[in-house]
């Protein structure tokens, strides 16, 4: 069980303007200072080390003799002079500057007994428990009587010492460190070994009172006589009593550490006035350190919006160009570049985007909740102005995108096309070549009647071809057609050969019917016919058509894009190959007649004459014959090597679909979370920014997922792909998600950093802002982070805010919507609610409390000199004041003499610099 136990309710971890701001319905539990908590050297079982108990002994009795000698009295044996209660209670008396109740004058062990348990109960309402009995201090326990001096010097000697907010003990050591550091070979680090040699005593004195010694002079290798030279100079002009021991300090290891934090309290408040000057200087630092830094991020601002202004404009004419030199290779590279944009050089910029709007909004956070005037950047460059430039970018990007993908598809479609159109071309060209002469021929009159048959023969085999290329003349006309549409580039040569073509086709009808009339009036003569060879005639014309047309079809060029239309043709080519049983037949029927007719011949002993019907020999039919048969397995390979190209290609669509099926609903997953996160804040703020934080460490590290899928998207658009039916996600739905969760959690972060910022700069604790953000939650129904007039003022008096219901009330109301909301967009943003709830529950630094600061560091003087200014602030600081400070103008006429007042004025927008 500890000797004692300490409580203090001024100081629970709860500012004085914590507690008013929280009188409204919030509560802290106590906390105790890390110095007060019970140490084992104080349990009543354990043994003290003897040379601590020594310098606790000889420190103690100096204290309390400091104190007694202000009413004549002094004690000799800390244990024994404190038996009998008297002292003990006049002790407690000349330190609080209160009257205890009057002691029994008895000698009895009860009367001492009764003193002692009086000036326990006095220690007691000051906040501290006890845990040692009068019995023990009566019966001379050392050890017992040590740990209640301790805690008397505590809460009356060294409690009140704060600095920057910390603890007594914590502030206390901070106030050596800063007053030590220009020393050399001072570290002051804490309360024992860092006091052993002196110098830190030593360079305390010399901070405060230079003129009492020469530091110069000392030296780190003489403890002895540091130590000695301290305590007399304390003991001779600071009026602090000598409680240490030069001797102990040097043979202890480590001192014992409250002797040391005792008297060095002593010094501490014997510099105390001092230390009021460093306050001020504090506050002037830190305003400053406030101005500078805004500052700082106004220009870096500027420079950043010029910078990616500037950028957009640049890209913004390269995404409009629709300029191309109509080729493939020329297309596809545009598309490599733009590819290359999206990767790596837009990233950067997005994140450069993300970081503007963040440290605008902390800018203006920063600048409203430190009360200076709002930041308004240079003409464009606005926040506004960044997303509408950074809009007509993204638009140019969707443009450029679908214009490259659409000119990819006609370019290709265009060289199918022009190569088809030369093919049937040159194949009618090649059959057509001499049929005009043939036509135009004037030999009917001259030619025997059996050669007029012939010729009638001929004529009509040649209409039966003649009819079967007419689909062949129409499709090179659509061919034409579509290439005018298409736009292509070399089309007057295109035209110019169909039209030819044309005219060669319409000439040849023209002939063909002139023709068959003159021999349908040759034929009246005709009377025998050569049924062989008219039979062969008949079936070898549309026979050797059905062999041409065949093979077009198998050196015919396709052009497809899913694996169903190679499949079709597969399965039209093996349609077209279980009709060759019935074509070998036919070939065989025709050649068949033709050896009859030679058999016929030889058998009546004559010579075999022309076919008078057909220039078709049967060692054409044979070839091309041949030839489609040959063609056949061809085909057959050129397919199969088709089929695997679109599988290769399903299979990358597959992949990719995979692949975006997976990140496509883990970014929505993260939107989701994020919203709920937005809206939904668990445990405290600085715990909220760590779950962000985390969140955006996962999203930073799923990048290589987005890179994978947009190297998949790359393989699809460099085979050509444009569907895909296996997901119903694409690369810049994909690229947009991302893009927006990328920025919505930069935001949140910010947000939250924003409002951890006005936590502690407001004073406002957790608590507090937790029950704002959760009676704003409450009545925003549609998670639009914000509220209507109506919400808002049932929030306001949710929150504890008197709003009557009557015209005054009204008139407060609109008072209130004038100050959240001084556009008038008729709603009232979670920023402005905040903003306006801390400016209600805090108290703010202001014109006067700075002017007050300048004040003190210039000894109530209206004005302040170089000098101070460089004596009391940092360098950097102190150089920054003078550069901006106008000189003093009053009745003392004083060189190098500044006016602090209009100087703090300007610092909080009320006047100009």
């Amino acid at each position: 069980m500890s000797a004692y136990h300490y409580e203090s309710n001024e100081h629970n971890g709860i500012s004085l303007k914590q507690q008013r701001a929280g009188s409204g319905g919030y509560s802290q539990q106590n906390s105790v200072d890390e110095y007060m908590v019970p140490e084992e050297e104080w349990e009543r079982e354990a043994v003290l080390d003897p040379a601590w108990e020594r310098q606790q002994k000889k420190t103690f009795t100096a204290w309390c003799n400091s104190h007694l000698r202000k009413v004549g009295t002094s004690i000799e044996n800390i244990e024994e002079d404190f038996q009998n209660g008297l002292k003990l209670m006049l002790l407690l008396e000349v330190i609080s500057n209160e009257q205890l109740p009057k002691p029994d004058r008895g000698r009895m062990r009860f009367h001492k007994i009764a003193n002692v348990n009086k000036a326990l109960d006095f220690i007691a309402s000051k906040g501290v428990k006890l845990m040692v009995g009068a019995e023990e201090i009566v019966d001379g326990n050392l050890k017992m009587t040590l740990g209640m001096i301790w805690t008397i010097i505590l809460r009356f000697a060294i409690q009140d010492i704060s600095v920057e907010e910390m603890s007594a003990k914590e502030g206390l050591l901070l106030w050596c460190q800063r007053k030590t550091s220009p020393y050399k070979n001072v570290n002051v680090q804490n309360f024992h070994t860092s006091f052993k040699d002196g110098l830190a005593f030593c360079a305390l004195i010399h901070r405060h009172r230079p003129d009492l010694l020469d530091y110069n002079k000392l030296t780190k290798d003489d403890p002895l006589t540091n130590l000695n030279l301290a305590f007399d100079i304390a003991e001779k002009h600071l009026d602090i009593p000598k409680m240490l021991d030069a001797e102990d300090m040097v043979d202890t290891i480590r001192p014992d550490e409250k002797s040391v934090m005792t008297y060095v309290s002593a010094y501490y408040h014997a510099f105390a006035g001092v230390y009021k000057a460093e306050q001020a200087a504090s506050r002037i630092c830190k305003v400053l350190s406030i101005n500078q830094e805004n500052e700082q991020m106004m220009v870096e601002y500027e420079g950043l919006a010029s910078d990616l202004l500037e950028w957009i404009k640049e890209k913004r004419p390269w995404l409009e160009n629709r300029a191309t030199d109509n080729t493939l290779d020329g297309t596809q590279a545009k598309l490599g570049d733009f590819r290359d944009y999206c990767r790596s050089q837009k990233p950067p910029k997005l994140s450069q985007k993300a970081k503007l709007e963040t440290d605008f909004n902390t800018l203006q956070t920063r600048l409203r909740l430190s009360n200076r005037p709002a930041f308004t950047p240079t003409e464009g460059k606005l926040i506004a102005d960044i997303v509408e430039a950074w809009k007509g970018l993204e638009l140019a990007e969707k443009g450029f995108e679908d214009w490259l993908l659409r000119e990819l598809r006609r370019l290709e479609r265009l060289d199918h096309l022009v190569k088809k159109f030369q093919h049937k071309c040159d194949i009618h060209e090649e059959w057509s070549n001499g049929k005009i002469d043939l036509l135009q021929s004037t030999d009917l009159k001259q030619c025997s009647l059996n050669d007029l048959r012939a010729l009638s023969r001929r004529h009509l085999a040649f209409e039966s071809d003649l009819a079967a290329h007419q689909d062949r003349v129409e499709q090179i006309a659509a061919i034409a057609q579509e290439l005018n549409v298409l736009g292509y580039e070399q089309i007057t040569n295109v035209n110019q050969r169909c039209q030819k073509l044309c005219n060669e086709w319409d000439e040849l009808g023209d002939l063909t019917q002139k023709r068959r009339l003159a021999l349908t009036e040759a034929e009246k003569i005709v009377e025998l016919i050569d049924s062989l060879f008219l039979e062969y005639a008949k079936k070898a014309a549309p026979y050797l058509n059905w062999l041409d047309g065949a093979r077009e079809d198998l050196i015919d060029m396709f052009f497809i894009h899913t694996l169903d239309e190679i499949c079709g043709l597969i399965e039209a080519h093996n349609q077209f190959k279980a009709t060759l049983g019935e074509a070998d037949a036919e070939y065989k029927n025709i050649i068949r007649l033709v050896e009859d007719a030679q058999q016929k011949c030889r058998d009546n002993n004559l010579d075999l004459s022309p076919n008078p019907y057909t220039n078709i020999q049967p060692d054409e039919i044979t070839s091309k014959w041949n030839e489609v048969q040959t063609l056949v397995p061809q085909r057959d390979q050129d397919l199969q090597s088709e089929y695997a190209k679109q599988q290769q290609n399903e299979r990358f669509r597959i992949q990719f679909a995979q692949k975006a099926n997976v990140v496509g609903p883990w970014i929505e997953r993260q939107h989701e979370q994020l919203q709920q996160l937005t809206f939904q804040v668990v445990g405290t703020l600085e715990q909220h920014q760590k779950k962000l934080e985390t969140m955006e460490l996962n999203v930073t590290q799923y990048r290589p997922h987005i890179d994978e899928l947009e190297k998949y998207n790359q393989q699809i658009q460099e085979c050509m792909i444009f569907e895909n039916r296996h997901t119903p996600y694409t690369m810049e739905v994909v690229r947009v998600a991302w893009e927006q969760l990328h920025t919505q959690l930069t935001r949140q972060i910010a947000e939250i950093k924003n409002q951890i910022y006005t936590l502690e700069k407001k004073g406002i604790s957790e608590e507090q802002m937790n029950e704002f953000r959760a009676a704003f939650a409450h009545f925003d129904k549609s998670r639009s982070r914000r509220l209507d007039p109506k919400e808002f003022r049932s929030c306001l008096i949710a929150c504890g805010y008197n709003i009557r219901e009557d015209r005054q009330g009204d008139a407060d109301f609109q008072r209130i919507m004038a100050n959240v909301d001084p556009t008038h967009t008729g709603f009232v943003t979670f920023e402005s609610f905040l903003d306006f709830m801390t400016r209600e529950c805090s108290e703010e630094d202001s014109v006067d409390q700075l002017t007050l600061a300048f004040k003190t560091l210039s000894a109530d003087k209206p004005y302040i000199t170089a000098e101070e200014l460089k004596r009391e602030l940092p360098a950097n600081q102190a150089e920054w004041c003078i550069q901006r400070m106008k000189p003093y103008t009053g009745v003392e006429d004083v060189p190098g003499a500044y006016d602090y007042k209009t100087f703090s004025s300007a610092l909080y927008g009320e006047s100009d610099l």
